[in-house]
């Protein structure tokens, strides 16, 4: 899978993730909306009621990368869990549990159907990738393996959000032995330690 490239035509991201990308860029608020703009996701409005193409918002992160780096993209992913909507949960292994219900609830298909939905009888769609947790058996640690077309900056800042929602010590480091998808592979492996 690439890089910035939808796997499925016709997804679409609710409004409210949005506002992870302008509060990730409060500092330059004019140029995210600017970024925003040029690829087409101009007068956006951050609820659960407005929907954009992931396309769309995946061409701004690449010219976000391009333009503001690596710190940027961390910021608007630890911002996605002040803006995102999120299942219950209540410790740092159940929030990196959830972690990929959290991403299918966040958006839909071309026919608009939420890809996770708890009230559906086939809860998961598929259409976007997975974040996979994995425990490391008798340590504060696990894995989470992403597959998903986001670069690993905005990833690494998601799963530090999770953790750190609940356990403030928690740590993310890209598993550089695993590989990268900004090398070519599918996936990005992040190990999450904790106190």
């Amino acid at each position: 899978m690439a890089l910035y490239k939808v796997y499925e035509q016709g997804i679409e991201v609710m409004g409210k993730n949005m506002g992870a990308t302008l509060d990730g860029m409060w500092a330059v608020q004019a140029v995210a909306e600017n970024i925003l703009a040029s690829v087409g996701l101009d007068n956006i409005v951050t609820d659960e009621h407005h929907w954009y193409s992931q396309q769309l918002w995946l061409n701004a992160f690449k010219l976000i990368a391009e333009r503001t780096g690596d710190a940027t993209l961390r910021q608007i992913g630890k911002n996605v869990m002040n803006n995102a909507v999120l299942p219950k949960m209540d410790s740092v292994e159940e929030a990196l549990t959830l972690m990929d219900i959290a991403y299918h609830m966040n958006y839909r298909n071309a026919k608009g159907q939420v890809l996770y939905d708890p009230d559906r009888a086939q809860q998961m769609l598929e259409g976007i990738g997975h974040y996979k947790y994995e425990k490391a058996p008798g340590e504060n640690k696990a894995y989470m393996i992403c597959d998903d077309p986001y670069p690993c900056p905005y990833d690494m800042g998601i799963i530090t959000s999770f953790a750190q929602r609940f356990e403030k010590t928690a740590r993310v480091q890209h598993d550089d032995e695993y590989g990268c998808k900004s090398k070519g592979r599918d996936a990005c492996r992040y190990i999450v330690t904790w106190k």
